[in-house]
């Protein structure tokens, strides 16, 4: 409908006597649709049934407008702040916490991007499929092996399940005791397994208990520094521990010999299952590959490649035992949930040289430094560097170490001066009581 210009001029005044309005969204984007749509000195025209907005090309409503800043309290002294000004504000503290943020991190922004990259699967053109390596992979692993060569004083070292074979057997029997140390040594640290193949070398053809007249064949070694230093000594008697004596034991009998480790009634059932098997198929020697070892009761695939390599030279796969599966993990190699997932993993891209000493190297590894609980990052090479990727705390664990050992020798200095102060204090006093005058006047007042 048309408006007259007398109409128009009363809804102006009406407008400007009415208190002011607050400025929605709304009402917004119908006064700009006013101003869009005529000015005061046009008339608006007439719009037939079939024409629509909806048909003209426009941008949305939003995108016109300005988004208003976000409302706050504010006291009636304070000024307004326009959105121009808030808009600018923001631009300015946005900048200044980027520039903040990049002086921080530049550092150690391309090291931190570089060590949490996984070993990656990548699909070629011709459809293969080739497994890239974790970033820093082969620098991680030389200062780790660097570090266990010159302090190799983990369980593992001496008394590993490839050591406690007896070096005067024939090589068929120092196959079957590597088998026999690697089905004991599931869930048992390497020192109580020694303790057991201890016995079994020396007791397994006993019929009784063990007689004086058998001398150990572990010895303590006193100069060593490790408590748990326990060696073999080879040069006694023969080893008892062969399939024949296997075979002739009872269950009752071997069970109390390995009654220290862990699941001894279990292992005692698959040790004499196995003997069985190796006498009736294998001629009393262990199988020669992989599968056959794992078709025995109670040898699974960490044992079977371990096994493959202490035993017969063989290096097919790695031994994933759960340390290697812990650390490999905590340094961002891979993300695997089960040992056996972590040997898969670690078979597609690690070389070939290494699939044999990986086992000892992050055992020992794990036993000495990167410990299950309470992971001793302070002491380990890789701190600091920005390879590890679950490194804890590692430069202030060596901080707070060093600044331990600091305040350690302050108190010993301490306890030195006092200890000085207080002899010189007794010496003063001495020659105070023995100076001539002091003499003379103690005699004189001596009675006769």
């Amino acid at each position: 409908m048309r408006t007259s210009r007398v109409s128009r001029e009363t809804a102006k005044m009406v407008q400007a006597l009415s208190p002011p309005r607050r400025r929605t969204r709304s009402s917004l984007a119908a006064s700009s649709l006013r101003d869009f749509s005529y000015s005061e000195n046009q008339a608006a025209p007439e719009l037939s049934d079939d024409s629509s907005l909806s048909s003209v090309k426009t941008e949305d409503i939003e995108d016109l407008l300005e988004r208003p800043a976000k409302r706050r309290r504010r006291n009636v002294d304070t000024p307004s702040t326009t959105i121009s000004t808030v808009s600018t504000s923001r631009l300015v503290k946005q900048e200044v916490t980027i520039k903040a943020e990049t002086q921080i991190t530049t550092p150690r922004s391309a090291s931190s991007k570089q060590r949490r990259q996984p070993a990656k699967r990548i699909k070629r053109e011709d459809g293969s499929i080739e497994m890239q390596p974790p970033s820093n992979w082969e620098t991680m692993y030389n200062i780790v092996k660097k570090m266990r060569a010159e302090n190799p004083t983990a369980p593992v070292d001496t008394m590993g399940c490839a050591e406690l074979h007896w070096r005067s057997s024939p090589p068929k029997d120092q196959r079957f005791q590597t088998l026999v140390a690697l089905m004991l040594s599931s869930q048992t640290k390497d020192t109580v397994t020694a303790v057991a193949m201890q016995r079994l070398h020396t007791e397994l053809a006993q019929g009784g208990g063990s007689t004086n007249e058998t001398k150990p064949l572990i010895k303590k070694e006193e100069d060593d520094d490790d408590k748990d230093g326990i060696k073999f000594n080879h040069e006694k008697k023969d080893s008892t521990l062969t399939v024949q004596n296997m075979l002739a034991v009872s269950p009752e009998r071997l069970n109390e010999l390995i009654r220290t480790v862990g699941f001894h009634n279990n292992k005692t059932k698959y040790i004499k299952q196995v003997a069985n098997i190796l006498r009736d198929q294998y001629n009393s020697d262990i199988p020669s590959t992989p599968v056959e070892l794992m078709a025995l009761p109670g040898v699974g695939p960490k044992m079977a490649y371990l096994c493959m390599s202490a035993a017969w030279g063989k290096h097919e796969g790695i031994g994933v035992d759960v340390h290697v599966h812990r650390i490999t993990n905590l340094w961002g190699w891979h993300t695997t949930k089960t040992p056996e997932e972590t040997r898969i993993a670690l078979q597609s891209w690690l070389p070939r040289d290494k699939w044999h000493e990986i086992n000892k190297l992050l055992v020992g590894l794990g036993q000495t430094v990167c410990l299950p609980v309470g992971r001793r990052c302070g002491e380990c090479e890789l701190a600091g560097t920005g390879l590890c990727k679950s490194e804890v705390k590692g430069l202030a664990v060596k901080m707070k170490r060093e600044v331990r050992e600091e305040v350690e020798v302050k108190e010993e200095g301490k306890v030195k001066e006092k200890a000085k102060v207080k002899e010189e204090a007794k010496v003063s006093y001495r020659d105070d009581l023995f100076r001539p005058e002091t003499a003379i006047l103690a005699k004189s007042v001596t009675p006769s």
